[in-house]
């Protein structure tokens, strides 16, 4: 270890010490420990340019143990990146790029937002996927235009969770070696030793998964035997590799290797004892020595280089494969295909009946042929949610005679959650549009990957078929209640439930145009038919008028539905202006989120204020009181049978849902009808 390597190091650990120590709040012990590793990583091996964080054929970095970010903001901040001397100093403030887990959308150089543990390493897989596919979809003899490695960082807490599990099974199988992960085990969690609950050999479950392992005995000081370590992964082509680096968490510190390093600052008297220990001036905080930056310089230049290297590689290729560079170039500037749109079908009320998860393959296969860059897959549901095209090649490593990288279809297998995390990787590398699918209910079973697509702006199209108690005879179990209530009420999302095949066409349309938020279509088993009144243009603004029946010059009733009760609440009005002689329209709401975002004086027209209002959906009822007077639903679970036995059973028929319909029309001849919340 040289003199400046180990003067870097004692940097990185005071530094991400004074952080948390001046937040009062934060994780300490992670960047102390893992501040060896992370300095032979980004000193040695990992080619990025912290001038321009977005260079495509960069080195990819994922901090899967989030808490452990300080050590992550110290580095970012000594390479160059735009993070400040100022940033560091407001860890964990408010409006600060430097917040308490990493996150995409604020930190310049960070790839994926982590903290959620097991998410990072899972979203590594994804990027490593990425990375295998367009190098085999654009590369050439002589020309490597994609060929970066990915990096991670994870922690015992990583390696717990089932997501990582599910991910880094895939990842063996799929022969990732453009992955390598270095696995700070450092024997602590936060009730204490790790000896409490999680005493498993890592290696050798690794090893099962078809990974590479090594191990790193003395990771607090035994650079070279990371850097040989490191290496060798590196050289690994075949398999992921993963490096068992056994450190002392919170290096120096009083509590060192106990869980009170952990999770909370040092204390003033046990910091200055880490910077006596480490050669600094106790009195100084936030300190770091000039030859520091310059040796950290020295490595951003030669990143900058790489760069400067691989635009030359990228002129050349453009001579003499001018088609693929342009598709590759569009791509990078998150450009679409001219016209891409007018590929999708469009329907009339005289089209056949078709479930909306059939109408979604067509419109899927429509796509792909027009958006290479669309590549995703199912969750061992392929046969059920359809979205294998006919020409479809899956994406396997080429040697098992499946298929090869350059396919475009996954296998994920029975791995909701590790599906969820790896297309979110996917998209956080760029120039692919991942789609993951499976049943509606099981959407749940990824809940923490799915919610980080939204959180971390990410286009992830979410295809979920068997999206009610109109899936049948699979039961309660299967059936999704709650679920769309769950999706509705999480931020940045587009939840689409269409009601038809121009309703499914526009949520595909809308999907593919929202670049900075993940989508979720919900689709029937069951078919529908294609509606009078819908249209895709319609469709595309969330709500819309579907048809008013009845002739009278004043609306009686309003009745607003999604999905497959569409059809229904249709019927309804229908049954309603011919027995009762009233004037019902249908409102149309495939989306939402598209229809809040509209005008007001575009809502208040759908949803006519002072006219009595029910929902029909066959889905819990929650929410539904912020646009109707009289929400009808199922607030049960349900129940297994033919499904138009059910919908008889839970009243959502037209005859029953027009008894409840007149009850709401009698109730307020007497009563003045409400301002929704929504119409203000």
């Amino acid at each position: 270890m040289t003199n400046i390597d180990q003067l870097s190091i004692d940097t990185i650990r005071v530094l991400a010490a004074d952080m948390v120590q001046a937040a009062n709040s934060g994780h300490p012990g992670a960047p102390m420990g893992c501040a060896p590793m992370a300095h032979v990583l980004f000193t040695q091996f990992i080619n990025a340019n912290p001038k321009n964080s977005e260079w495509f054929n960069r080195d990819r970095f994922v901090l899967s143990n989030g808490h452990a970010c300080a050590l992550q903001y110290v580095i970012l901040h000594l390479l160059g990146y735009k993070v400040t001397m100022d940033d560091l100093k407001n860890f964990r403030q408010l409006g600060s790029v430097t917040p308490g887990h990493p996150e995409k959308t604020h930190t310049d150089g960070v790839e994926v937002t982590t903290g959620p543990l097991g998410q990072g390493i899972s979203n590594a897989v994804g990027m490593a996927i990425a990375e295998r596919h367009l190098a085999a979809t654009f590369n050439k003899p002589e020309f490597p235009v994609i060929d970066n490695i990915v990096y991670a960082i994870a922690g015992d807490g990583c390696l717990q969770e089932g997501v990582a599990s599910e991910a880094c099974s895939l990842a063996g199988h799929l022969e990732l070696g453009n992955l390598v992960v270095l696995y700070d085990s450092n024997g602590i969690q936060i009730d204490g030793s790790t000896k409490l609950g999680f005493t498993e050999d890592v290696l050798k479950r690794y090893e099962a998964y078809g990974w590479h392992t090594q191990e790193v005995a003395d990771g607090d000081n035994d650079l070279a035997g990371l850097a040989r370590a490191i290496a060798k992964a590196k050289a690994e082509k075949t398999r992921p590799s993963i490096i068992k680096v056994t450190t002392t968490i919170g290096y120096g510190a009083t509590k060192a290797g106990t869980a009170g390093v952990h999770g909370a600052p040092l204390g003033a008297e046990s910091l200055a004892a880490v910077k006596k220990l480490f050669g600094f001036n106790p009195e100084n905080k936030f300190s770091v020595a000039e030859d520091v930056y310059k040796y950290y310089g020295e490595r951003a230049a030669l990143g900058a280089q790489k760069e400067k290297e691989w635009n030359e590689l990228m002129s050349k290729y453009a001579q003499k494969y001018p088609e693929l560079h342009a598709d590759l170039q569009r791509r990078l500037k998150g450009e679409l295909p001219a016209g891409w749109e007018q590929a999708l079908p469009r329907y009339s009320p005289s089209d056949k009946a078709l479930a909306t998860r059939k109408l979604s393959e067509a419109a899927l296969t429509a796509l792909v042929a027009q958006i290479p860059e669309i590549i995703g897959g199912s969750a061992d549901l392929t046969g059920s949610n359809l979205t294998r095209w006919k020409d479809a090649v899956d994406f396997q490593p080429e040697p098992t005679g499946l298929g090869n990288y350059a396919g475009r279809y996954l296998r994920f297998g029975v791995r909701e959650h590790g599906m969820a995390a790896i297309c979110n990787g996917m998209a956080a590398y760029g120039a692919v549009v991942p789609f993951a699918s499976t049943f509606l209910n099981f959407i749940s079973y990824a809940a923490g990957a799915s919610r980080l697509s939204a959180l971390s702006k990410l286009r992830v199209i979410y295809i979920m078929t068997h999206d009610s108690i109109g899936l049948g005879e699979d039961g309660p179990t299967h059936q999704p209640i709650e679920t769309m209530a769950m999706l509705r009420a999480t931020p940045n999302y587009l939840n689409f439930r269409p009601a038809d095949g121009n309703e499914v066409s526009a949520a595909y349309i809308s999907a593919m145009q929202h670049t900075d938020r993940p989508s979720v279509l919900s689709l029937t088993r069951q078919n529908l038919p294609q509606l009078e009144g819908s249209s895709v243009e319609k469709a595309l603004k969330g709500g819309y008028d579907l048809k008013t029946y009845g002739s009278g010059s004043k609306l009686d009733l309003l009745i607003a539905a999604t999905g497959s009760e569409t059809s229904i609440a249709a019927d309804t009005a229908k049954l309603l202006a011919d027995k009762h002689g009233l004037t019902v329209k249908v409102v149309s709401m495939p989306c939402l989120e598209l229809f809040n975002a509209q005008p007001d004086e575009y809502r208040h027209s759908v949803l006519t204020p002072g006219v009595p209002s029910i929902s029909v959906e066959a889905l819990s009822t929650f929410g539904w009181q912020k646009y109707v007077h009289c929400p009808i639903g199922i607030d049960t679970f349900g129940a297994s049978g033919p499904y138009k036995e059910l919908y008889e059973q839970y009243g959502l028929t037209p005859e029953k849902i027009s008894q409840k319909a007149l009850k709401v029309i009698e109730y307020y001849k007497n009563v003045p009808v409400p301002m929704l919340s929504l119409q203000f």
